[in-house]
């Protein structure tokens, strides 16, 4: 039996890359898995090898989160974890940078989580509490050139993700941000991937963060509103 046997878990973002990780270790759990994301057959098809359940989700639709929020405590019961970890990025320098570029990029990454917390919060305390990791990045820890809405969402994300754990603990709902760095996934530039200033000198596997996730969900029972860094000591410099 799982450590998150018949645990709701709704994972955004789900169907590649650290989404698919968490969704397959949440599985491996015994957790009862909501994969959600706007890559329709690629979702579909991890949600039938796992066993999860795949729905359509654009996270920075708050109807759409009403709609999949509801249906999911319809089947499942209420939701017990939520992995906030949708996201996008483009280049968007200062001075160049396209303003519907910008518009997109926060819409997804910083107001598709709060979205998603707002949407599971009256869930989560009918149950007795529950679990959610937002996932920032180091980018939201340190500077980044050329890629400014995605910094601010990512910084934004580890601010609002304090602020929530405050809103949310009194419910029992402990809220956490994930720093993922340089991390081997289908959203990662293609070319090299030699060592970009960690410690660790190679990059991280998306399996790794999914540790992570599973160690907060779990056995981080004393933790909320804090950062968990998972970048190979690239920020130790």
């Amino acid at each position: 039996m799982g450590r998150l046997e018949n645990k709701v878990a709704l994972v955004t973002g789900g169907a590649m890359g650290i989404g698919a990780a968490h969704c397959r270790e949440l599985a491996a759990q015994g957790a009862k898995v909501v994969m959600c994301d706007v890559a329709d057959d690629v979702g579909m098809s991890l949600a039938k090898e796992i066993g999860a359940t795949y729905v359509h989700l654009d996270v920075s639709k708050e109807d759409e989160w009403a709609t999949v929020v509801n249906e999911v405590v319809g089947s499942l019961g209420n939701i017990d974890i939520l992995i906030n970890n949708a996201g996008i990025a483009k280049s968007t320098p200062i001075g160049t940078a396209k303003t519907e570029d910008w518009d997109r990029v926060i819409a997804v990454n910083l107001t598709g989580t709060f979205f998603g917390m707002r949407a599971v919060a009256a869930s989560m305390k009918a149950a007795g509490g529950g679990v959610i990791v937002n996932t920032s990045s180091v980018a939201g820890l340190v500077g980044t050139p050329g890629i400014s809405a995605y910094v601010a969402s990512k910084w934004g994300v580890r601010g609002m993700t304090k602020s929530a754990a405050m809103d949310l603990g009194p419910d029992n709902i402990r809220v956490f941000s994930i720093h993922p760095g340089a991390i081997d996934t289908p959203m990662s530039p293609a070319g090299d991937r030699e060592p970009r200033g960690q410690i660790i000198t190679r990059w991280g596997q998306a399996e790794e963060v999914a540790k992570m996730m599973l160690f907060l969900v779990t056995d981080a029972t004393f933790s909320t509103g804090s950062e968990f860094v998972i970048d190979g000591g690239f920020t130790a410099r």
